[in-house]
């Protein structure tokens, strides 16, 4: 008797599902053009969890990684601090990408830079020319009083999204600069809500996406300890309560894929992951894969887009699903690109230690 083609992961469509996105994106993201970054990273990392980078030629690798760097923004050592990666050349200024990493009017996008970064780790780059310099500067500046983060440094909403960015970016470059993480990790404090999720701000409601960011950004900081015990145990129990069959973001809203990795990811960072309904999940994430083109939905019978499906995958790795890599939940990246990207960290350091030996010496 034939199984339901419904429970099988079809891991070739997923896969060929991103290899079109990274080749043509469909008219109705065209509202999405100024972010193509963004896209790319569920695109490049969803075929790293498919273990199917193999799918991009070196060719089209080094494509992407160019493509990529093209939108990195250089500031003049006496302009303000503006570095970091814009998202696409939609909004370029200037009559020539060649241009773009100088202009004043550019400046980085803490989310760009963010993915922008994680597409270079998974593809595999030695990340010489990345101006680490530039890019700490660029995210010091856009640090507001109260801890939180803008995404911009001419302005923009300064929440829990922005922090996770800022400590996310700071974490694959080995850089902290003139980030202050104690105001920061004070921030998410003064955002843990009267149930113990974590708001997007102040006297805000607790969501998974936020509560995500929040415990993530503790993490990478090394700032864990700022939550009691008792406090930790209670956002673990909000945590878990998200489940029904799939994962929610709030008390009474519906279910949706993307909560497999918010939740699950959050959990795992809390070493809690092992509280939840692993089949009840993967009935429900498995029930929104489309199994004619590829791609998962947020809903059962909604459409596929690259969000839901990268995230989708995610929430079936940390289930153990065959045939997928692992997760590195705090940063978001695949294990395997982590452990690459430690590699390099160690690569900074010894340089660093030859430039301070060779100082001493002169």
């Amino acid at each position: 008797m034939m199984g339901n083609p419904q429970d099988e992961l079809h891991k070739e469509k997923h896969a060929k599902y991103f290899v079109r996105f990274l080749k043509l994106l469909p008219a109705r993201l065209s509202s999405h053009d100024s972010t193509r970054v963004t896209i790319a990273f569920f695109a490049v990392c969803g075929l790293d969890v498919l273990e199917s980078l193999d799918l991009l030629s070196d060719e089209t690798k080094k494509e992407i990684i160019d493509w990529v760097y093209s939108y990195q923004i250089v500031p003049s050592e006496t302009g303000p601090k503006t570095g970091g990666f814009v998202g696409s050349s939609t909004l370029n200024i200037t009559n020539s990408d060649a241009n773009c990493g100088t202009h004043r009017y550019k400046w980085g996008h803490l989310a760009m830079t963010y993915t922008g970064i994680a597409i270079l780790v998974t593809l595999g780059d030695d990340l010489s020319r990345l101006n680490r310099k530039a890019i700490v500067e660029g995210v010091a500046a856009v640090q507001r009083p109260d801890g939180s983060f803008s995404a911009t440094v001419e302005g923009s909403e300064h929440d829990m999204r922005f922090v996770y960015c800022a400590t996310a970016i700071c974490a694959m470059i080995d850089e902290w600069g003139d980030v202050n993480k104690e105001t920061l990790a004070q921030y998410i404090r003064n955002s843990l809500r009267y149930d113990y999720g974590v708001s997007q701000h102040f006297e805000m409601e607790s969501h998974g996406g936020t509560t995500y960011c929040a415990i993530a950004a503790l993490f990478l900081t090394d700032q864990l300890s700022i939550l009691t015990t008792k406090e930790i145990e209670k956002i673990k129990r909000w945590l878990v309560f998200r489940q029904v069959d799939g994962f929610n973001g709030r008390p009474n809203k519906p279910v949706d894929t993307c909560y497999s990795f918010w939740i699950g990811a959050t959990l795992k960072i809390l070493d809690a992951f092992e509280l939840t309904n692993y089949s009840e999940n993967r009935s429900y994430v498995m029930s929104t894969q489309n199994i004619v083109v590829g791609g998962f939905g947020k809903w059962t019978g909604s459409s596929a887009d690259p969000f839901h499906t990268y995230f989708s995958l995610c929430g079936l790795s940390f289930i153990n699903e065959r045939g997928l890599g692992k997760i590195m939940p705090s940063l978001n990246i695949s294990m395997r690109a982590y452990n690459q990207l430690k590699e390099r960290h160690k690569a900074w350091q010894l340089e660093n230690n030859f430039d301070e030996v060779r100082l001493d010496i002169d």
